[in-house]
């Protein structure tokens, strides 16, 4: 079996950007890569969205990107903008078009579809497979979602609903999220925040016809593309091993409280980059400690307190839309830590950092 310096298990979104982050920066031109990955072709299956706070390689796979996004609920609606940290989505299929374009160029580098080919002893791995059996106990966030093209122009292309909680919550925690890429094509994802064992709230088809058929009013239009994830709202034990790394959401690299991972693990995998040559004793390179503080207890007031979220969530971004987007993307410093958590029900969120369960 041939040996390799590099090894990454699983070509997703964690292992295709760290292997072209290495490649890019001509990491792998004297040492050798092997990818392990067991799909037969790569198509467009997810898409990543983000607040753009910093640069990435991949804008020439952004799909869309706003400066202006809604939330809603039952009672109330706002508008806001987002000029400074536009929102993006990344089409999957383009990303794996650029970057497996980019290795197979590199005779460098090899795919695999099984681990088992290869030997292992010598080899530096980045494991990005996660295996979640034992956790289904845990909150995840699980979502399915339609890219519909209507006959006529229906939505407005400039601004994104990210969050609308005008609809059935089932004692969790639920919103419908819309990204209008034309004035007649969107993508629409009904999304739940809750364990993911609980089988009733998986209708999804249902919830998102209902949402299309009578809360925005739209009847005709065609079904051109559908997507379906979930995304663990924990973090997975990541130990460091002996010539081992996990990286993407096996790393830590998803925010719990948002789910957003895609920019994490750019940033990740160029801390592997900067420090490949003595990466065995390198840290790990994680989320900062206070963000996974503060997720930790905004996901226990989530967990005890489902009915009131809406209006947390609404409340969040009652104030800088600055300062709301570089929370939620790891990039605030400790006044607008402040300014967010001052926006919050005090009692409950100070029950929840002592664990308690809330009366």
């Amino acid at each position: 079996m041939k040996e390799f310096d590099y090894i990454i298990v699983g070509g997703g979104c964690a292992g295709l950007s760290l292997a072209y982050e290495l490649e890019i920066h001509k990491k792998l031109k004297n040492k050798t890569l092997a990818i392990v990955e067991p799909r037969n072709e790569y198509k467009r299956d997810k898409t990543w969205s983000f607040w753009k706070v910093i640069p990435h390689n991949f804008n020439d796979c952004v799909k869309k990107s706003w400066n202006n996004f809604s939330i809603k609920t039952a009672n109330s609606s706002k508008n806001i903008k987002c000029d400074n940290f536009p929102y993006q989505s990344i089409d999957s299929g383009l990303f794996y078009k650029k970057i497996n374009e980019k290795l197979k160029k590199n005779k460098n580098i090899s795919f695999y579809k099984d681990l088992k080919d290869l030997n292992t002893k010598s080899s530096f791995i980045f494991n990005s497979v996660p295996s979640f059996e034992n956790n289904q106990e845990n909150l995840w966030q699980h979502f399915y979602g339609i890219e519909i093209e209507t006959q006529d122009n229906f939505f407005d292309e400039n601004t994104i609903n990210l969050m609308d909680f005008n609809c059935e919550q089932r004692n969790s925690v639920h919103f419908f999220y819309t990204l209008p890429f034309k004035k007649n094509v969107a993508l629409i994802e009904t999304t739940w925040l809750s364990k993911i064992n609980d089988n009733s709230l998986k209708d999804y088809d249902d919830q998102i016809k209902d949402y299309i058929n009578n809360t925005l009013g739209l009847k005709n239009y065609k079904i051109i593309y559908s997507e379906q994830g979930s995304i663990p709202l924990f973090y997975p034990l990541n130990i460091k091993e002996r010539n081992k790394i996990n990286i993407g959401t096996l790393g830590g690299m998803t925010r719990l409280s948002t789910g957003y991972t895609f920019l994490n693990i750019q940033s990740q995998s160029k801390y592997i980059r900067e420090n490949i040559e003595k990466i065995e004793s390198s840290k790990i390179f994680e989320i900062k400690k206070k963000y996974q503080f503060l997720d930790k207890i905004f996901l226990r007031v989530l967990e005890t307190h489902p009915k009131r979220m809406p209006d947390i969530f609404f409340k969040m971004f009652g104030g800088s839309s600055n300062t709301v987007i570089k929370f939620l993307s790891n990039k605030s410093n400790i006044l607008e830590d402040l300014s967010i958590i001052l926006r919050m029900p005090k009692w409950i969120f100070i029950r929840a950092i002592f664990g308690k369960k809330n009366d």
